[in-house]
């Protein structure tokens, strides 16, 4: 017997593959997401037509700008890039060269002078000219009408002490510059896709505390290889959006006295036309009528307005300061009877013993009772009769 061969039907083969030929220097190793660096000999001829960006710049930046100018033009000047500082115009400009050998700078160059408009400092701001960096200027004034609340979530961004803004810079690796209406990021691009995200939603009043919490959990995770192909939603903290309505003060509800006869029937449009007499009237005269009306509560409200505008120029009464000085003047009312009070305490008064013959009867208070006088008119006549002994002055032999 023989060996029947068994033929095996070939694969299909993808339609979108089938003229896809074998790529032996494409190996798993190559990173086909890293971006290649761009040298000053890369580019084979100069560029073709000049390419130019400008910007202005408000009053406030004029005198950094002027201190910092030298350093962006050398900065410039490596990449051939022509930078122009107008103080008239108020406006910052870029433009490439002949020598200018990298095509993309001159949007980068852009960039940077934007940052520089929006108070972003000279040695962070140049930083964007590095190929891995980019820039973002996030636009905040329209997200909400009210100007205080504005300012408050604006502020709750920064946080005390701006220890909010440095948190986000940490985990982002991002610079970030809150200026009057805008917010300025500058750094990698999956940090500045992280810090649009943390603005906006901060500017909807959604707390960054929030966002930094996930950041942080975030970091934590990425690194425990084991989780690397896994979801991370169950780590991922969840937090509950709770609308808290302020209360408002409950109308007080004045209560009317019961009757059990219903209120009187008030009275139609028709009835009060016939009552003022306007029913009678015809159509134009009503018309007419009205525009009278119209007109004279018109210019009673403007001859009020007028009042008040005049009002605010009539010069105040100036008081006479003469006439109340010469009235203190001639006001030569004494206080007879106090007067009288002060001349007999003077009166009684005694003058004060001296020290030689002062006697120590005369010394105590008359309120005081006569058991401790006596006491010490004892004490006294017992110290006279010691001081009576004699003293024996001889020195001892």
């Amino acid at each position: 017997m023989t060996d029947e061969l068994t033929v095996q039907p070939a694969a299909p083969v993808n339609k979108n593959k089938k003229y896809r030929k074998e790529k032996p220097w494409d190996t798993d190793d190559i990173d086909h997401w890293k971006i290649e660096e761009f040298k000053a000999g890369d580019m084979s001829s100069h560029l073709l037509e000049e390419s130019s960006f400008a910007t202005l710049f408000p009053k406030y930046r004029e005198k950094y700008l002027q201190q910092v100018w030298p350093n962006v033009v050398s900065c410039l000047k490596e990449y051939g890039v022509h930078a122009l500082l107008d103080l008239i115009e108020g406006s910052m400009t870029v433009k490439t060269t002949r020598k200018t050998w990298d095509p993309y700078i001159i949007v980068k160059a852009r960039d940077m002078i934007k940052l520089l408009a929006r108070s972003v400092p000279f040695e962070q701001a140049k930083r964007v000219l590095q190929d891995e960096m980019t820039c973002d200027i996030i636009k905040i004034s329209n997200v909400t009408r009210n100007k205080e609340r504005f300012v408050k979530r604006r502020q709750r961004l920064v946080g005390p002490n701006s220890n909010t803004l440095k948190a986000l810079e940490l985990l982002t690796e991002c610079y970030i510059k809150v200026q009057g209406s805008t917010v300025a990021a500058l750094g990698p691009y999956k940090g500045i896709k992280q810090v649009r995200n943390i603005v906006m939603d901060t500017m909807n009043n959604i707390h960054p505390i929030y966002n930094i919490k996930i950041l942080m959990t975030k970091r934590e995770l990425m690194r425990d290889p084991a989780l690397a192909n896994e979801s991370w939603d169950r780590f991922l903290p969840k937090f509950k959006k709770k609308n808290v309505q302020t209360k408002k003060p409950k109308k007080q509800v004045v209560k009317k006295k019961y009757t059990p006869f219903p209120p009187p029937q008030q009275p139609s449009k028709i009835d009060l036309q016939i009552e003022s007499g306007e029913y009678f009237m015809k159509e134009h005269e009503r018309r007419q009528k009205k525009n009278e009306e119209k007109g004279q509560a018109q210019s009673l409200k403007n001859s009020q307005k007028k009042k008040e505008k005049e009002a605010a120029f009539v010069a105040p009464k100036e008081e006479n300061i003469v006439a109340k000085t010469l009235d203190k003047e001639n006001d030569n009312s004494v206080d007879i009877d106090a007067l009288k009070k002060k001349l007999k305490k003077k009166k009684f008064k005694t003058p004060a013993p001296t020290t030689s013959d002062a006697n120590p009867d005369s010394l105590i208070s008359p309120t005081q009772s006569d058991e401790p006088v006596k006491k010490k008119k004892k004490k006294r006549k017992a110290e006279v009769a010691v001081s009576a002994e004699p003293v024996d002055t001889a020195e001892p032999v």
